[in-house]
């Protein structure tokens, strides 16, 4: 299927979804000009002329339902923005990436080479795109991996992480049938290029298109652009590239399945469900409970009211000031009302109570609703623990980590598998495409200490080998440095010494006492 000759973009039939994934975006980002911006919403604005007020709030539709949130409030006309940010949903995609992938993930195959090969992918910077595409895959529900190579950048293809909200994807029986990537490579005013890139089986197709920020616009050669120039050289007719493979070179991870939001959309079913389904909401309502926990210190600020005589003139036309921290004055000829000396300190209190149980309360409310435990944010102190105090007290975190690691396992193993092909026939290496056996590191290690006394009490007891201990202490080692370490133990011990009751072949028990009399032992009777 080639590529869209132009139209709006991204498509129609995508925009219950794009919606969704802008608004997921705006929370993972952190940034407080881009949550007013998606949920003021700048298209479209329109001002009451008189008042200044937003009409928009007064109308039915999307932007009408974004404007009623906390985020969505214009800022009152001669007032500066003062709204608070807490970046937990930030916080939320990054602790789901360190649940899956703080440690790097192993994975096995029986053939040597292609072992091997793996182990160099995996430390040659696979785990940093895992980290990161767990972090996406967290936020938007999903992330797309993609197998790219270039003979100039580097020897070995790469996985390539893809967010949602860059991809339209088509969808055969709930699998991934085909994608097109998109990415914006200028834009000025109402000028914007964007870059496509189709992902069919077989093929990969580019293009350059030259549009607006609603319409995709003309296509335009590759050339047109400076980040697109290079392809030119590798694309054949059609703007195509020769994979040789009878599969994708891109594979969607979901986060967690399914997708509450989208299970009537035929184009989104397939979707994952972010961490962020179903907490928006409190997300706003936790902001403005810390904005108006900041409201109050700002108006608690000490203040002191004083009739405009007690001030000290600067001179004709410069004002005037009243200095506090002066020791010594003149005395003033005013005389005062009602008895009082007309000056008035004020301070408000600051409600730190009612703020912080309010904010706790919103905190756990969606730490409970996204799948994670309060100690997994470092909420219940930094108190030393073993690792089996630390699961117990985050076992709902690692139930979540359990039900991703269910939908990543086979995600990864198609890409990982992908990769081998990619790397077998582009660079020619002597590996066997299958899909690996993946093992997710503990997310949790056991301490030093903890793993000695085990091995300790192993070793006493007589009910694990030299090389379970070894493995037990060193999860992280590979196959040849568990055999070395064993071999090198062995090599440390003292040798046996013999006992001298103990009967050498060919000798009766007779024998064996007259030689333990010889060496100064009784004889058993």
């Amino acid at each position: 299927m080639p590529l869209p000759d132009g139209g709006a973009w991204p498509p129609p039939h995508l925009a219950p979804i794009t919606r969704r994934l802008a608004a997921w975006s705006a929370w993972y980002s952190g940034d407080p000009d881009q949550l007013q911006a998606f949920y003021e919403g700048w298209q479209g604005i329109v001002y009451d002329s008189v008042s200044q007020a937003r009409v928009q709030q007064h109308r039915e539709g999307w932007r009408d339902r974004l404007a009623r949130w906390w985020w969505g409030q214009p800022v009152p006309v001669g007032e500066k923005r003062t709204k608070l940010h807490v970046p937990l949903a930030s916080d939320l995609a990054s602790i789901s990436a360190d649940l899956l992938f703080s440690e790097p993930p192993s994975m096995y195959t029986d053939h040597v080479p292609t072992q091997d090969r793996l182990t160099d992918l995996i430390t040659g910077g696979m785990h940093a795109a895992l980290l990161e595409g767990a972090e996406i895959c967290a936020a938007l529900g999903g992330v797309f991996l993609r197998v790219v190579w270039d003979r100039e950048v580097a020897d070995h293809p790469w996985l390539d992480p893809v967010h949602a909200d860059a991809a339209v994807p088509e969808w055969r029986w709930g699998k991934l049938a085909a994608v097109t990537f998109w990415r914006v490579l200028h834009e000025d005013d109402q000028l914007v290029i964007r870059h496509l890139e189709r992902h069919e089986p077989g093929v990969i197709l580019h293009g350059l298109y030259q549009g607006t920020p609603t319409q995709l616009g003309r296509p335009i050669p590759l050339t047109e652009h400076e980040a697109t120039a290079a392809l030119a050289d590798a694309v054949t007719d059609g703007n195509v590239i020769e994979t040789g493979l009878d599969r994708l070179t891109a594979v969607y991870w979901p986060n967690m399945r399914p997708n509450r939001l989208w299970r009537n959309l035929p184009a989104a079913v397939p979707l994952g469900r972010s961490d962020y389904a179903g907490v928006e909401q409190l997300f706003d309502a936790l902001d403005e409970v810390y904005s108006s926990w900041m409201r109050d210190i700002r108006l608690a600020k000490a203040r002191i009211l004083l009739p405009q005589a007690y001030l000290e003139s600067l001179g004709p036309g410069r004002g005037a000031y009243w200095d506090a921290d002066r020791e010594a004055y003149v005395g003033l000829n005013i005389l005062p009302e009602n008895g009082g000396s007309q000056i008035t300190a004020t301070q408000f209190a600051i409600r730190v109570d009612e703020h912080q149980r309010t904010a706790q309360d919103l905190i756990a409310q969606i730490l409970r609703t996204a799948g994670y435990s309060a100690q997994t944010l470092g909420l219940m102190g930094d108190v030393a623990a073993t690792a089996t105090e630390v699961k117990a007290r985050e076992r709902r975190s690692f139930i979540s980590r359990g039900k991703k690691i269910v939908y990543a396992t086979p995600a990864l193993q198609e890409a990982i598998e992908t990769l081998l092909l990619v790397d077998r026939q582009v660079f020619g290496t002597p590996v066997e495409p299958i899909k690996p056996v993946i093992e997710f590191g503990d997310s949790v290690s056991e301490d030093i200490q903890t793993l000695a006394q085990t091995a300790n009490i192993l070793r006493q007891a007589e009910a694990a080998s030299t090389e379970t201990i070894v493995r037990l202490v060193h999860p992280d080692w590979s196959e040849e440095q568990i055999a070395a370490e064993v071999q090198r133990i062995t090599a440390d011990r003292p040798e046996p010494v013999p006992d001298p009751f103990e009967l050498r072949p060919g000798e009766d028990a007779e024998e064996g006492a007259e030689a333990g009399e010889e060496q100064g032992e009784p004889a058993g009777e």
